[in-house]
């Protein structure tokens, strides 16, 4: 991805979230000179990878497959006591979030406001494979059950808990608009923790055509 095409999807999104009265932290908005000057006791922001995070997963077409997160908190295994992680995201309409599952990390998502959000669901076989097998979830606290390959639909303010092992891709639902979406989850470990059934690339390559607007969690080793 170029760093123009990133710091506009960056412009987008904070429009986005001020439409929906969703508020980032004060260092979210820092440039690099700022990183550089508060470096020092922003330990746990550099080093569990919060603030920005953009991907297209390797497509080269970030609004067909794509996905633009923020995440607000996150612990780190084996290193502090934070057992628990929240993220922000925005989901266009169509834009895929390709079918993986998680091995540790359990989450809820959640549409917190716009359009609608809809994810298609399998449980994996033994050999982390797409299952036959009907999946049992809950949401908002509800259980119920869908076929493989199923789609439940989150309106706003509607939420799902996905447990481990439980293939997910996700979209923004066609003529419903963009959709502002919640994770809270166990601690998240994006290098680690993802099993996409299709390979795929979690961090993008960058070329560097202008400056960064704001650095991604993945700048900070390139940057500070």
């Amino acid at each position: 991805m170029k760093r123009s095409e990133i710091n506009q999807i960056l412009r987008s999104a904070k429009e986005f979230m001020a439409e929906k009265q969703f508020n980032l932290p004060p260092w979210a908005y820092w440039s690099v000179d700022d990183w550089k000057a508060n470096k020092e006791g922003a330990e746990e922001v550099i080093d569990n990878m919060l603030g920005w995070d953009i991907t297209d997963f390797g497509s080269g077409e970030f609004y067909k497959r794509g996905l633009f997160l923020f995440t607000i908190r996150n612990g780190k295994f084996g290193v502090d006591k934070k057992t628990y992680a929240e993220k922000i995201m925005i989901v266009e309409e169509n834009q895929e979030t390709p079918m993986h599952f998680h091995w540790a990390k359990m989450e809820d998502i959640i549409n917190r406001g716009g359009g609608n959000l809809v994810i298609e669901l399998y449980n994996s076989d033994k050999s982390e494979q797409l299952d036959t097998t009907p999946v049992q979830l809950k949401t908002d606290g509800i259980k119920r059950t869908v076929e493989a390959g199923g789609k439940v639909i989150l309106n706003p303010g509607e939420s799902i808990c996905l447990e481990q092992g439980v293939y997910h891709r996700f979209y923004g639902e066609e003529g419903k608009g963009k959709v502002l979406v919640g994770e809270v989850s166990m601690v998240n470990d994006d290098t680690n923790d993802n099993r996409f059934h299709e390979p795929v690339g979690r961090f993008p390559v960058i070329e560097e055509d202008e400056a960064p607007l704001h650095l991604l969690a993945s700048d900070y080793s390139k940057f500070l």
